[in-house]
């Protein structure tokens, strides 16, 4: 707030509370509700969790099935480094169907060495980003009120990921299906991140899943991700 000429009324009229709440937050460690303190965050230019680190924090699973670890009420919650430390400890397979999380590469850039690393150990690695061109994401950046930066965000994340292709062990595939959950799996795990309509994915819930026996959701969202990259288009070489 000092670095940018914040005061507590300016900042408290920006997200529309009490200057006396935003006081709070300073001197005493009250943490917002979680849709205020991503205003705020915004208004500031900083990162949410580095303003209030315990807001990343997952929700106890409890009993509802033995396969769910974690459940995050949205994927901003969730530390990049919760989906790369997933990665690095895969030893036989990860799978990524997304249309764009181009959050990955810009929070983490060494996810393609990562990604090569696992590879050389010989996990075999898929990866599935949405179609540009294609009906499907068009329609979501319309849904999302994102105009064209869906397809943007799609355009970029073939242009991080198509230095992989080629790579022994690496895949990647354009898809046009509708995208009902993004997918982040290494091995027995999985990052399940719900989509809903006309929110974004970052803002949207996530489930942390741990395969229990064979038929259970895990294998649900398995058999769905190798059902679309049945239809996907594999992504040449440059050059």
């Amino acid at each position: 707030m000092a670095a940018g000429g914040w005061t507590y009324a300016a900042l408290a009229q920006q997200v529309e509370v009490d200057p006396k709440s935003v006081e709070r937050w300073v001197n005493l460690g009250r943490i917002p509700r979680r849709a205020t303190a991503l205003q705020a965050a915004k208004a500031l230019g900083e990162d949410v969790h580095a303003l209030w680190p315990a807001l990343r924090q997952a929700r106890p699973a409890r009993a509802i099935s033995p396969e769910l670890v974690a459940l995050y009420e949205q994927r901003a919650d969730i530390p990049v480094s919760a989906f790369t430390d997933l990665m690095a400890q895969a030893r036989e397979r990860i799978d990524i169907l997304v249309y764009a999380a181009v959050f990955l590469h810009e929070a983490y850039p060494r996810l393609n060495e990562l990604l090569t690393e696992r590879a050389a150990e010989g996990c075999t690695v898929r990866v599935a980003i949405g179609d540009p061109d294609s009906d499907t994401v068009q329609a979501r950046g319309q849904e999302e009120r994102f105009g064209h930066g869906i397809e943007s965000r799609c355009r970029l994340a073939l242009m991080h990921y198509r230095p992989l292709a080629g790579t022994p062990g690496i895949e990647v595939r354009t898809h046009a299906t509708t995208l009902y959950n993004s997918l982040y799996r290494a091995d027995d795990q999985q990052l399940v991140n719900a989509h809903v309509w006309g929110v974004n994915a970052y803002a949207a819930p996530v489930w942390h899943l741990r395969r229990h026996e064979r038929g259970g959701m895990f294998d649900t969202y398995a058999d769905s991700f190798d059902a679309v990259w049945a239809t996907a288009t594999p992504v040449r070489e440059e050059g």
